[in-house]
């Protein structure tokens, strides 16, 4: 099991907002975009955001990383996704 594996959490929409300072909106339009992961199904009509990747376009943002460097994360984290299963 891999260390990422060990420390994963879900987060859901309200507190992905506080801890990236963004508005629904925006949250939406990064996600259409590909500038942001899209969110997990964790039920029948809820979906929740992965802690790391969270956490890891956060650092990319304060590195001051380009829209391009960031997607190109942000593919990474989601390919990453079917190495979990």
């Amino acid at each position: 099991m891999s260390h990422k594996t060990k420390n994963i959490r879900i987060l859901r929409r309200p507190e992905v907002l506080t801890q990236t300072g963004l508005s629904k909106s925006t949250l939406s339009l990064r996600i259409n975009q590909g500038l942001f992961c899209p969110p997990i199904p964790i039920g029948a009509r809820s979906v929740g955001f992965v802690n790391y990747e969270v956490n890891e376009i956060l650092a990319a943002l304060i590195s001051g990383k380009s829209d391009t460097e960031i997607k190109q994360i942000v593919q990474s984290l989601i390919y990453q996704r079917t190495e979990l299963a």
